[in-house]
This record gives C-alpha cells, sequence and structure tokens, in this order.
C-alpha cells in the first residue's frame, strides 16, 4: 500500500541525507490502513465496501479522498519507540508542538496568556502552529473530553489520558471541518479509532534509557479480544507508562540561563539571591556572607555586583519531567440482529506527574513585582532582624529579593483521573431500494485534576512576621530576611510556610444523531447525503488552595474559575459525483456541508464547505477545498481569573553597555527619550532586576468567537506504470480572524519604548525607579493570523529486491507565511513568525520540517531507519538557531517458528547525539521543547508477544 508523507522543498542535498542516515519514524499515509474499520460510527465497524473516513459523515470508497489525510496505525507508533501517542504525532512536520514531557511548566512560569492554566503534565496537539485550542479531537468520531490539570480549565485535550493499548490507528484531517464537526476543527482534526475487534491476546513490553544513564522508561501495553464473532465482539486491555525525569543540571544546554553557559557572566541569572538583595535607603546591596546566630548590621553588606552575585536557577528544574500512566479500557458490541447493534466504548486512565523548580523568588517592596501582598509590605524597624533600624517601606524601599534556599526546590505534583464512556445504537435500513445507516451515540468524559506543591510561603503571615514585633504573637515568629542563607530557621518555617492544593476538573455530556445513504444515481455515482444533531453540555472549574484564593501566595497568585456552557447544532453534507469514466473526466465529485450552532454563551452561527475532486486521468487526481470556521471561546477563555505568567522578557530601557543590539537605550535616541519619560534614569543606571517579567493573565467574558476561512488546494499522482509510487502535494491557506489571544508582552514593550503607542503604554508598569514589573496581557479578540505553506507527500514502498522488501517515504512541510495581526492605535501591525523562534511562551516556527523514512524487510530481520531535519530559527536579539537533522534506527527480528506471534526490537533515536541548539529568549532550560529532542541518545528494547 503506498504510503505518502508531506513536504516542503526539494532539496536534493537534504533528500540524500534522509536516505543515507539511519533513523525511527514513522510512516504516514494519505491512504487508510487495509480492512480499515470507521471513525464515525459504530455502524460502520467492519464493513466491506464504502466506509466513513474522518473529514466526511458520508460512506465513501477508502480509496477516493477529497482531503489531506494522513493514517497512523500501531505498526507506526512501534516503529518510533515513543512512549506517548501524542510524541509520535508532534513529530508530523505540520505540528507545531503543544505540550509534552519536555515541560517543565509550573512555579517556574505561572499560567501562559491562553486562559488555560499551566496544563503541566499534559500532552497536547497542535497543527499549523495554530495552538492545541484550535485542534478538534475525536474518539471513534465522538467529541473527547478537555484536559484538567489543577491549575486552570484549558479548551484543549490531554493526549496522555487515552491509553496507547486502545489505539487502532490514528486519522489526522490537515483541513478545516467546522461545518462537519463544529467548533475548534480550524487547524484539523485528530481522530482516534479504537480496537472494535482482536483475535486474542497482545501484548508489548518496552524499557529505555538516555545514554547518560537517565530518563529511564518502562512501556507495557495489553489487550484481548474474543475474535469477530457474532454477536457479541469484546475487546479489553490495559496500559503502564512510566518515565524518569531528566534534570536541566545533567545536560550542558541548560546548566546555566544562558546556554551552554558555565557562568552567569553570559546573562539570565537570577537577582534574587540565597544572601538576599537590598534596594533600600538609595543603595543596591547583597550580604557579604551569611549571618548565623546574631542579627545582621550594616556593615555586614555590600554593594550588590552584577552578574557575579546573581543566582543559578537552572540546576533545579527538569528537562523531562517524570510522569506515571496507568489506565484501562473496553470495547464492547453487540448484534441485536442484521439491522440494529448496541456498543459500550470505555476507558479509566490515571496519570502521576511532576515537575520542579528553583526555590521560591520572594521578596517585598514596590519594584519587587511578586504579589500585591507582598509589594505593599514593610519591614517594621523593630523587626529583631532589622539591621538598617528605620522601618523600610515605600519612602525609603524599592525592593528586597530573597531566594528561598532553606524551603527547598518547588515540588509540584498531579493526580489526574479521566473517565469518557460511550453508549451507541446503530443500524440500517432500506428505503427506496437504497441502504441507509444511521447511530444515536451518547458520551460522557470527566477529568478531575489534584495538585500538591511544597516550597511556597503564606504572604500575610510573613507581613506579620516583618511588622511591628508587638504585632507577632504566638504562633507567629519574626522573620530573619536579612542573614542571608540558611538563617531562617525551623520555627519560622513553621510559620510562613505551607503545603499548596489545587484542584480541577471538566466535564462533557455530548449527545449526537446521524443519517447517512444516497437519494439518487447522477453520472457518476450515487448523491451522498449525511444529516445530523448534536446536543453537547461542558462544565469546568478550578479551585486553587483558599490561602492562595485569598491572595497570600508568595508564588503564583489564582482564584477560583468555574463555568459552562451549552451548544444544539445540527448539520448537512452533500457529495454529489457529476462524471466518470469518461475522457478527462475519469472522475469528478462536488460535495459540500453546512452547519448551523447555537450557543449558550456565543449566540448562533453557521459554517460551510465547498470542495471539487477531479481525475482528468485514471493516475492523476486534483482537489481543492474551501471551509469556514468557527470556535466558541473555552471556558478557561471567558471565566478565567486573573493570574500571572512569568515572561522570559528584555526590556530595551535596561542599560547594558556591552549590548550592541539596536533600538536600546544605550544605542537608540528614540529608546532613551521614550524610557526617560517613562521613569527610567537618564544616567543609563538601570538594569533589569530579573530576565523573568509579571504578565497579567487571564479570561474576558466579552469575547466574541472567532471565525476563519481556510483553502486546501492539492494534487496526487499515482503512476500505474510506477506501482506502489506516488507523489501529493498541497497547498493550504489559513486566515483566522478575531483569534482568541494575548499580544505578546514583548511586543506590547516593544510598541511602547520603541514606537511610542499610547495603548500599549497604558498596558505596561514600572516602579518609582523606572524598574519594568507588569505587563497587562489578558485575553481579547485581536485582529487576526495569516498562515499559508505546502505539505509535498513522496511515497515508494514495497520494492521487491533480492536482498529483501524496501520500502521509502519522505514527509515535508514548508512553512510560507505565519503573520500574526496585533491592533495598536494607529491602525494594526503585522509580525511575521515564520522561520524565527517566539520564546516565551516557547514556540518555535521552522519554515522546513522534514521526515524521512526507509524501511527493509528479509525474512526473520527488519530495520526502519528515519532522518528528521528542523531549518534554522531567528531570535529576537539576532540569535541564530541552526538547523538540526536528528537520526533514528530500528532492528527487528521474528523468529521463525513462532509465526510472526513472538516479536524483538533493539534501537537508538538520535544515533549521533544531536544537541539542540541553545535558546536565548525560551522560558526555561534553554530549548524549545516544541521543535526539538531532549539531548542525548536514548536506546530502547522492546518485545511483543501474539496469543
Amino acid at each position: 500500500m503506498p504510503r505518502h508523507l508531506r513536504f516542503g522543498s526539494t532539496s536534493l542535498a537534504v533528500l540524500a541525507g534522509l536516505l543515507a542516515t539511519p533513523s525511527t519514524v514513522f510512516a504516514q499515509s494519505t491512504l487508510p490502513p487495509d480492512n480499515p474499520q470507521s471513525g464515525a460510527t459504530a455502524a460502520s465497524d467492519q464493513q466491506e465496501g464504502p466506509i466513513v473516513i474522518t473529514g466526511s459523515r458520508i460512506r465513501r470508497d477508502p480509496l477516493s479522498q477529497d482531503a489531506p489525510i494522513v493514517f497512523v496505525d500501531d505498526e507506526d507508533i512501534a516503529k518510533t519507540g515513543l512512549n506517548s501517542v501524542n510524541d509520535v504525532l508532534q513529530r508530523l512536520p505540520s505540528s507545531g508542538g503543544g505540550l509534552n514531557g519536555k515541560f517543565n511548566n509550573s512555579g517556574n512560569l505561572g499560567n501562559p496568556p491562553d486562559g488555560g492554566g499551566v496544563g503541566a503534565g499534559a500532552a497536547e496537539i497542535d497543527l499549523r502552529y495554530l495552538g492545541s485550542r484550535r485542534v478538534l479531537v475525536l474518539v471513534d468520531g465522538i467529541r473527547y473530553v478537555n484536559g484538567a490539570s489543577a491549575s486552570g480549565v484549558p479548551g484543549s485535550t490531554d493526549l496522555n489520558s487515552i491509553p496507547e493499548s486502545a489505539i487502532e490507528r490514528i486519522e489526522v484531517l490537515q483541513d478545516g471541518a467546522s461545518a462537519i464537526y463544529g467548533s475548534d476543527a480550524i487547524a484539523g482534526v485528530v481522530n482516534i479509532i479504537t480496537k472494535k475487534t482482536q483475535d486474542g491476546l497482545r501484548a508489548t513490553g518496552q524499557i529505555g534509557i538516555m545514554d547518560e544513564g537517565d530518563g529511564g522508561t518502562r512501556n507495557v501495553q495489553l489487550s484481548w479480544g474474543n475474535g469477530d464473532r457474532s454477536p457479541l465482539q469484546i475487546v479489553i486491555g490495559g496500559n503502564y507508562v512510566d518515565q524518569d525525569a531528566v534534570s536541566a543540571g545533567a545536560r550542558d544546554i541548560s546548566r546555566f540561563p544562558a546556554p551552554y553557559s558555565t557562568t552567569c557572566a553570559d546573562g539570565g541569572c537570577s537577582g534574587f539571591l540565597p544572601n538576599g538583595r537590598y534596594g533600600v535607603l538609595g543603595q543596591d546591596l547583597t550580604l557579604i556572607a551569611p549571618v548565623i546566630g546574631r542579627t545582621a548590621t550594616p556593615a555586614d553588606f555590600r554593594p550588590f555586583v552584577s552578574p557575579d552575585d546573581r543566582f543559578n536557577f537552572g540546576p533545579f528544574n527538569y528537562l523531562q519531567i517524570p510522569l506515571e500512566r496507568y489506565g484501562v479500557f473496553g470495547n464492547l458490541r453487540y448484534e441485536f440482529s442484521d439491522a440494529v447493534n448496541f456498543s459500550l466504548r470505555a476507558l479509566w486512565n490515571k496519570r502521576k506527574s511532576a515537575n520542579r523548580a528553583a526555590p521560591l523568588p520572594f521578596g517585598v517592596g514596590p519594584a519587587a513585582g511578586i504579589t500585591p501582598v507582598l509589594d505593599g509590605t514593610p519591614v517594621h524597624a523593630t523587626n529583631p532582624y532589622n539591621p538598617f533600624g528605620v522601618t523600610l517601606d515605600a519612602t525609603n524601599m524599592d525592593f528586597i529579593f530573597r531566594r528561598f534556599v532553606e524551603g527547598g526546590p518547588r515540588r509540584f505534583f498531579q493526580t489526574v483521573d479521566t473517565y469518557y464512556g460511550v453508549a451507541t445504537l446503530d443500524g440500517e435500513f432500506d428505503l427506496g431500494g437504497r441502504s441507509w445507516f444511521w447511530d444515536l451515540n451518547g458520551a460522557y468524559g470527566r477529568n478531575k485534576a489534584e495538585q500538591r506543591m511544597f516550597g511556597n510561603i503564606n504572604s500575610d503571615n510573613l507581613r506579620r512576621a516583618l511588622g511591628p514585633v508587638s504585632a507577632c504573637t504566638a504562633p507567629c515568629v519574626p522573620f530573619n530576611l536579612f542573614g542571608g542563607a540558611g538563617s531562617i530557621t525551623q520555627p519560622m518555617l513553621d510559620y510562613v510556610t505551607f503545603v499548596q492544593e489545587d484542584s480541577s476538573r471538566q466535564t462533557t455530556w455530548d449527545l449526537t444523531a446521524n443519517v447517512t445513504g444516497s437519494l439518487f444515481d447522477l453520472p457518476g455515482g450515487p448523491l451522498g447525503i449525511a444529516l445530523g444533531a448534536e446536543y453537547r453540555d461542558l462544565s469546568g472549574r478550578f479551585d486553587p488552595d483558599p490561602i492562595v484564593a485569598a491572595g497570600f501566595s508568595s508564588d503564583i497568585p489564582a482564584l477560583p474559575t468555574s463555568g459552562s456552557y451549552s451548544v444544539w447544532e445540527a448539520y448537512a453534507e452533500v457529495r454529489a459525483p457529476l462524471l466518470s469514466d469518461r475522457p478527462f473526466f475519469e472522475e469528478l465529485e462536488l460535495n459540500g456541508a453546512v452547519r448551523f450552532s447555537d450557543y449558550s454563551t456565543s449566540g448562533s452561527t453557521s459554517t460551510f464547505k465547498a470542495g471539487v475532486n477531479w481525475k482528468p486521468i485514471e493516475d492523476l487526481l486534483f482537489r481543492g477545498s474551501w471551509a469556514e470556521g468557527f470556535r466558541a471561546p473555552s471556558i478557561g477563555e471567558l471565566f478565567g481569573t486573573q493570574s500571572r505568567f512569568d515572561q522570559q522578557l528584555d526590556d530595551p530601557c535596561s542599560s547594558h553597555p556591552d549590548n550592541p543590539a539596536p533600538r536600546r537605550f544605550a544605542n537608540d535616541d528614540t529608546v532613551r527619550a521614550n524610557c526617560i519619560a517613562a521613569g527610567v534614569p537618564a544616567n543609563g543606571s538601570y538594569q533589569q532586576a530579573n530576565p523573568q517579567i509579571s504578565v497579567l493573565v487571564g479570561g474576558n467574558e466579552d469575547l466574541a468567537p472567532e471565525t476563519s476561512e481556510s483553502w486546501v488546494f492539492g494534487a496526487v499522482f499515482s503512476p500505474r506504470f510506477l506501482p506502489r509510487f506516488s507523489i501529493e502535494a498541497n497547498y493550504y491557506d489559513i486566515r483566522i480572524d478575531g483569534a482568541i489571544q494575548t499580544i505578546d508582552a514583548e511586543v506590547t514593550v516593544a510598541n511602547c519604548v520603541v514606537n511610542n503607542d499610547p495603548a500599549a503604554c497604558a498596558l505596561v508598569t514600572r516602579a518609582g525607579a523606572g524598574q519594568l514589573t507588569q505587563v497587562s496581557g489578558l485575553l481579547q479578540n485581536i485582529a487576526g493570523i495569516k498562515t499559508d505553506g505546502i505539505d509535498v507527500n513522496v511515497s515508494f514502498r514495497g520494492i521487491e529486491t533480492g536482498f529483501g522488501r524496501l520500502g521509502f517515504t519522505w514527509n515535508n512541510t514548508f512553512l510560507l507565511n505565519y503573520d500574526v495581526i496585533v491592533p495598536i492605535t494607529d491602525g494594526v501591525q503585522v509580525i511575521s513568525r515564520e522561520g524565527t523562534e517566539q520564546g516565551s511562551p516557547s514556540q518555535g516556527f521552522p519554515k522546513w520540517k522534514s521526515v524521512g523514512i526507509i524501511d527493509w524487510d528479509l525474512a526473520e530481520f527488519g530495520a526502519t531507519v528515519t532522518g528528521r531535519y528542523v531549518s534554522k530559527l531567528e531570535e529576537g536579539g539576532g540569535n541564530v538557531m541552526n538547523d538540526r537533522f536528528y537520526t533514528d534506527v530500528q532492528l527487528r527480528f521474528l523468529p521463525g517458528g513462532s509465526d510472526g506471534r513472538f516479536g524483538f526490537a533493539l534501537a537508538v533515536n538520535n544515533l549521533f547525539k544531536t544537541k539542540a541548539p541553545g535558546c536565548v529568549t525560551c522560558d526555561i532550560n534553554n530549548f524549545d521543547p516544541t521543535v526539538y529532542d531532549v539531548p542525548g541518545r536514548y536506546f530502547y528494547a522492546r518485545a511483543s508477544v501474539r496469543m
């Protein structure tokens, strides 16, 4: 069967590299596997002839597709050695990344601006760099429940909650499909098809480890079925996945805040010090050495020296988080008669994950930029540890920074339980001598998450412990903010610290009804039609710890969030084959769809889709489609309460004499004048205290739905004179209007400082001495996003030679343009992202991503070699992240006497130990987890059995 892979360039040099270099990825296919099962309705399971394929509800010949669809089956997944289906999908060149196990997101970043919370430990899929919220995830054609990670209410799906042992294959529709499936299907659709029949037991076990001795994994997948037996068919199974951590301190790229550095002199280290930093009485001081057993005096302090005194927080982070997942699933189908069937599909999954960050950076003073409570907290003159003899407040103090090393690293532990079930009644009837198929589905899903954090401080207790000593009565213990590392005693710790406990939950009810069949015959075949209706009810909530909700966290602030909405929808789809088997019209087909939606929160709308397929000859197919899209704001986007995101941001007003970059205080007269007008000292003495700046984030109940328009044009050439060869090319163009997101804080600051835009300056807050403390980044309907690119797939499979059977596939995506259009006072500003690294939140936009695969099989042996290529990225400030090429190898053995019942594989991913390029602007770890592998080779071994 031909396998076709998307690509966006014809560079012979890179093609040669892909062919010559071993690796291990998977082969995408634009054709379904043999004997495919439907992903839309249970009625099409195990049916011969026309079936339902993702992107349409009308049954059709599986070889005749009117949209670019990628198929990934369980064999493809096995050839990667990856332990999450999400990681497999994120290797698609059309994927823009998304959350994965390389995101160490918790207290070191806060809540990203998308309104969905941190998402710690979750795994998401992004297509076309449009964000996981614009990708609809289905399971057997039915919507799946949105994720939960105890930090917000996300509008996207956590793929870590779906057991891999349940998956038969995955269909990825790379086209807009709102008219077919409703909201969220702007960038595409991921439809996970589960196993409906299986004969006997299948089991696989895999272990793996990085060559540095860390990042170990253990993966067990089990499933059993009673075969294709009538009237009852059962498939049940379970899985267990365990992944060890990789510490940021164990890799050269992330040991220090500057990539591949060995010193704070290269920048990025923190101004929150274990020995404290004291911007008081017109001075910027730190301790000469910790003061233990006595009260510090002014003589114990000296001027703060940058960068020598700064704190290296890098080694405390995870480069890969520890994660444990286990769950079970079951599929049951009972045939009441030849015309009526009942099926029940259910799964349960538990995920345990963890994140880690450096000890808490906390402090007091108007320029601290921590929380309103701490920013307004004075240190009273009677505090027994105050060495300066006066009350330190807004009149004589800018900030006091302290690194809470006595409390240890901040540690976050998540536990997430997922429940999902679907009951389906389906069948077939005759009308006018034609077969019609119908189905009724009821789905329920719930995600419940809990998180515990260690290493936080109750700022209300801290304020009392720093205040007048007469007011600090038991259980209050006066707090020592001036003694340096080791001076905070256990009684002090016991009074100010607390274990933070957060929770969140999302619930979905989904009722659908569909009917499909044909009305009459056209010259090219029967006129197909599908009709359906759907009702959905979604609710979600996030409940932070009561101390946090009261505003007394010294880490990320948060308030409770809750909300719900419901939607009624109806759709109609038609497929009209106008001509077939005629000169220049081997096939000519028109198709279209319309969907009406009525949201309780966002009002009503209608979306349309139209397409055409034309085969002038049997070997060549041309196709094109136009689609409208619609995405209603999610619960978190609408009702998410205000919180904070700590963004890696370089303030242009910060004076760095050794920084040659243009448009900075030291190098540009306009920037200098605007900074001075904003309160920055004219003498150039201001230096940014901390590389992470607080961004105010949160939802917005005034958000309107975003709309989109997309065009896809493609061609597929499969010559009969060259069997098993095909080449496919698709051009896509997507424009989103009123896109729901924030204006990047770095853009806001630059528009204020460089362009003196009043609207941007209104969102930027500075302290009295010019210190940048906060940028407002609440969600809004920005002007829009526009992107276009080219996918091309080349496949040559099953070539028989004297030394075995060979197969070759090549997949590339070429990103031509990606423009973010944001409003400014005088109109709009266009920010071009293609070929750049956004930095914070981490997201690369490579112009070219490519995957090439060679398969070889001979008797009992087989091998797969794969090359993965990512083109260079440019960061703000001029840093270039050069292109990277990864290589994976897998060797397989099927003992001859086992009749294929036993299988073994040995493999290595990243054979040549390719290093990820250093990222200066990325959030943490100097590394973009949406683009690159964790540095190091990954070895794994797998055994499988069928009985």
